[in-house]
C-alpha cells in the first residue's frame, strides 16, 4: 500500500470526521460540552462505547499478543464484564443522584476540596501520560506509512494529529463525540471484520474452515487454570479485569462522560450493559484476527515480526493481502486514535476547567472562555508529553510509564469504595500523601512478591493499589459528627 493511497484514506476519513463534528456540536454551549446536555439516547451511546473503549494501541497489540499470550486476553473480558455490572448498578445510581458533571465532584460533596482536588490531580496526570502514549505509538507508525515518504519530521506528525483532534473536539465536547465515536465504532468493527475476510480469502478458507483453523491453533487456548503464581492464571485475571474496568472506566472521566450524557439512569445502564456484552464479541474478534494472522504468516512464509504489535500493519500493509484490507487497517488504526485522543481531550478539560480551576462557579460566558482556553492549554500539554517520548522514550522506558500511568487509579479507586462503603469522615490535609503512597507502597509490593516467592502480580495490582489507600485513609478517619452533618 502506497504512501499516497494511505493519506488519500485518511483524509477521506477525515473529512467525513470534521463534516460530522460540525454538523452535530456547532451550536453546543457549555452543558453539551461537559454532558451532551443530556440527550443522548442508550442505543446511541452503547455505539459509541464499542469505539471508546479501544484504542489505537489495542488495535495493533492484541491481535499481536496472540503469539505470547493465545486467547488469555478473554478471561480480562470475564472480568470486565463483572466490572460493568458493578459500574451500571453502584456508581451510575451515586451519580446521577448527585447530579455530577464531574465525577470527582462526587468527592468534594462526600470530603471536601482537598480531596477532589487530589482524585482530579491523579486522573489529569494518568490520563494524559496514558493519551500521550497511545498517540505516540500511533503516530510511529503513521511516520513509516506516511510521513516518511514526504520527508516530514515527526514533530509536524504529533502537531498534525494533535491539531485535527483539538479542532473536531473543538464545536462541541462530548455532544459532537457521540456521533463521531459511533462512526468510529462502525469503522473498527467493518476493519476487523474485512481484515479477517481477506484472510480467508487468501488461505481459501470458508468461515467455517476459518473457525475450525483457529481452534485447532496453538493460539487458541483460553482458560489458564494451572499456576497461580502466573500472570496469566484466570482469577487474578478476571479479579483484575474486574478492577481496571470499575476503576479505568467507571470512575475515569474520559469513559463514563459518555454515560452521563443519557437521558435517565436506566439509560446508562442499558447502555452499559449492552456495552458490555458488545465488548465480549469486539474482544473475541481482534483475537481470531491474530490467529489468523499467525496461521497466514505460516502458511505464507513470511518474516516473523520483531514485536507482535508489528504482526497486523505488517500483514495488513505489506503482506499480499488485497488491497481493502491495508485501506481499512489505516480506517481503523485512525478511527481508534481519534476516538480515544478526542475523548481524552474533552475529558481533561471538563476535569480540569471544573474540579481544579472550579469553573463551575462562573457565569455561563466565563465558563465558556475558561473551557475554551483549557481545552487548547490540555491539547498543549499532550503534544509536550508526546514529544518528550519522542525525546527521551524506549521501549522499555515507554512501558513502564505505561505501568506508572496504572497506578494513579488506586487512589481512585480507593477514594471512591471509602466513600461508598463508609460514613467515616477524612482529616483531609494528608490526602495528597496517601495518594502518592499508596502507588509506591504497591510497586515496592509488586517488587518483593517476584524477588522473594517468584509471584507475578499482574493486572490485580490495582486491587492492592486501591486497598492501600483504603488503609491509609482510614487511618486518618474519624467518625461522622451525625449532628452537624
Amino acid at each position: 500500500m502506497s504512501p499516497l493511497s494511505v493519506l488519500l484514506t485518511l483524509s477521506a476519513y477525515l473529512a467525513v470526521l470534521f463534516a460530522l463534528a460540525y454538523i452535530s456540536g456547532r451550536h453546543a454551549d457549555n452543558a453539551g460540552f461537559f454532558i451532551g446536555n443530556r440527550r443522548t439516547t442508550w442505543y446511541m451511546a452503547t455505539l459509541a462505547m464499542i469505539g471508546a473503549a479501544m484504542s489505537g494501541v489495542t488495535f495493533i497489540s492484541v491481535p499481536g499478543s496472540v503469539a505470547a499470550d493465545s486467547f488469555s486476553y478473554m478471561q480480562m473480558t470475564v472480568g470486565f464484564t463483572i466490572g460493568q455490572l458493578i459500574v451500571a448498578f453502584v456508581l451510575v445510581p451515586v451519580f446521577y443522584r448527585h447530579g455530577v458533571v464531574s465525577l470527582y465532584q462526587y468527592l468534594n460533596d462526600r470530603f471536601g476540596i482537598t480531596t477532589h482536588r487530589t482524585g482530579a490531580w491523579c486522573f489529569f496526570i494518568s490520563k494524559t501520560i496514558a493519551t500521550s502514549l497511545k498517540i505516540y505509538v500511533v503516530c510511529a507508525v503513521m511516520q513509516i506509512l506516511v510521513f516518511d515518504h514526504f520527508n516530514l519530521p515527526f514533530i509536524a506528525n504529533i502537531i498534525f494529529t494533535m491539531l485535527l483532534v483539538w479542532l473536531y473536539t473543538r464545536w462541541g465536547g462530548v455532544r459532537s463525540l457521540i456521533p463521531t465515536d459511533t462512526l468510529q465504532s462502525v469503522c473498527l468493527v467493518a476493519a476487523i471484520t474485512v481484515c479477517i475476510w481477506c484472510l480467508c480469502r487468501s488461505m481459501g478458507l470458508s468461515a467455517a474452515e476459518a473457525c475450525e483453523a483457529v481452534a485447532a491453533s496453538p493460539y487458541s487456548r483460553m482458560w489458564f487454570f494451572g499456576d497461580p503464581a502466573s500472570a496469566r492464571y484466570f482469577w487474578k485475571m478476571v479479579a483484575g479485569g474486574a478492577l481496571c474496568l470499575v476503576a479505568m472506566t467507571g470512575l475515569d472521566q474520559d469513559m463514563m462522560q459518555r454515560n452521563l450524557s443519557c437521558r435517565t439512569k436506566r439509560d446508562s445502564q442499558i447502555n452499559i450493559v449492552l456495552t458490555a456484552l458488545c465488548q465480549i464479541v469486539v474482544i473475541l474478534l481482534f483475537l481470531a484476527l491474530g490467529a489468523l494472522i499467525y496461521i497466514y504468516i505460516a502458511r505464507e512464509g513470511l518474516p516473523q515480526p520483531a514485536k507482535g504489535d508489528q504482526a497486523f500493519a505488517l500483514v495488513a500493509v505489506q503482506g499480499g493481502l488485497p488491497k481493502i484490507a491495508g485501506i481499512m487497517f489505516v480506517v481503523g488504526l485512525v478511527s481508534c486514535t481519534y476516538s480515544a485522543a478526542g475523548s481524552a481531550l474533552t475529558a481533561l478539560t471538563t476535569s480540569f476547567t471544573l474540579d481544579i480551576m472550579h469553573g463551575g462557579g462562573n457565569d455561563e460566558q466565563r465558563l465558556e472562555r475558561l473551557r475554551k482556553r483549557t481545552h487548547v492549554a490540555m491539547a498543549a500539554v499532550i503534544t509536550t508529553v508526546i514529544l518528550i517520548f519522542d525525546r527521551f522514550g524506549n521501549d522499555s522506558v515507554i512501558n513502564l510509564v505505561f505501568k506508572v500511568a496504572g497506578y494513579t487509579y488506586g487512589p481512585i479507586l480507593g477514594l471512591f469504595v471509602f466513600g461508598l462503603a463508609t460514613r467515616r469522615d477524612i482529616r483531609q490535609r494528608f490526602v495528597p500523601f496517601i495518594a502518592v503512597t499508596a502507588p509506591v507502597a504497591s510497586y515496592l509490593l509488586q517488587w518483593w512478591a517476584a524477588e522473594k516467592w517468584g509471584y507475578a502480580i499482574g493486572f490485580e495490582l490495582l486491587g492492592y493499589n486501591a486497598l492501600f489507600c483504603i488503609f491509609g485513609l482510614f487511618l486518618i478517619s474519624h467518625p461522622r459528627n451525625e449532628t452537624a452533618s
